[in-house]
């Protein structure tokens, strides 16, 4: 995980369709029309996952049904799948820590980096700490063989929520599949990575991660508003952790989780409640980042 270039506020400019207005009176959250949190059961924390790193800065409920982590100026925290998988939807809820959280980093995402280090994969939710009165970032973010060194890149797309993250508990999820890769927030498809050729997409086993660690350096305003530990500790809290996918030894039966009830790609009424996202919500997209060289991300 790597910073993007601090940019201002950009605006897709997608017009509205007919449907995405009837599913979005007044700007409200649309309705996708499909809950793919609601198909999928969530499971123990420990069935899946153990932690990775700051055992002592986590916590894990009596029923392992949720897990809180949390940040101070000793160290952070965070967790590891018990195994890899080659496609799949991942998913949980996170309550993220309220107040100043500038320079903090709550993330939830897929990576292969142990495996294959500096020549990595990863698919990124990151929740970016803020201070009082401005909101957190969302920054989704795909990289392919590399670990943003100049020549291979991340592929931010960033988001203002329109909820506050830090006043209850919401669902992110990360679709996985072999054509496309889909980030939702309740439900929500709010981006659409679609595998345009092998050197744009990852394909190799990942791993899925959770985490709360000090990113003052890139985290807030390009490293403007730094962790400030008089505010700490800062506290996420992680539940119904869902995990639906194949991992490399699973035989060919074991097929990709669908986008859709109609299948692999979204509905219409899917595509509308993006659009709203993007149009409505999203500050950043590298492919309109015009002082980037698009030479090395070339879907754009």
């Amino acid at each position: 995980m790597a910073a993007a270039p601090a940019m201002a506020l950009l605006v897709v400019a997608v017009a509205v369709t007919a449907a995405a207005m009837a599913v979005s009176p007044a700007g409200a959250q649309p309705s996708p029309g499909y809950y793919p949190s609601s198909v999928h059961r969530a499971m123990t924390f420990s069935r899946y996952y153990t932690n990775k790193w700051g055992p002592q800065h986590q916590t894990l409920s009596p029923d392992q049904s949720s897990l809180t982590v949390w940040l101070d100026k000793t160290c952070g925290s965070g967790f590891k799948s018990r195994k890899s998988y080659r496609n799949g939807y991942f998913a949980a809820r996170v309550k993220l820590p309220a107040g100043y959280t500038a320079g903090t980093n709550t993330a939830f995402y897929l990576s292969n980096n142990e495996a294959h280090p500096g020549f990595h994969d990863e698919i990124d939710m990151e929740f970016l700490g803020t201070i009082p009165g401005e909101p957190y970032t969302l920054q989704t973010n795909v990289y392919v063989r590399g670990s943003g060194d100049g020549r291979i890149v991340g592929r931010e797309m960033r988001f203002h929520l329109w909820f506050d993250p830090t006043a209850d508990f919401h669902h992110y999820a990360i679709l996985w599949n072999p054509d496309a890769i889909t980030f939702f927030v309740d439900d929500v498809p709010i981006r659409r990575y679609e595998r345009k050729s092998e050197l744009t997409f990852p394909d190799r086993p990942m791993w899925v991660y959770g985490s709360i660690w000090d990113a003052s350096d890139w985290a807030t305003d390009d490293g403007r508003h730094r962790a400030d530990y008089r505010y700490q500790p800062f506290i996420a809290h992680f539940d119904r952790f869902t995990v639906a996918g194949c991992a490399p030894t699973a035989p060919s039966t074991c097929r990709p989780v669908p986008a859709s009830a109609a299948g692999a790609g979204l509905t219409p009424r899917q595509y509308a409640a993006m659009r709203w996202a993007q149009q409505s919500h999203m500050v950043y997209y590298y492919c309109q980042d015009y002082r980037r060289d698009h030479s090395l991300t070339p879907e754009c």
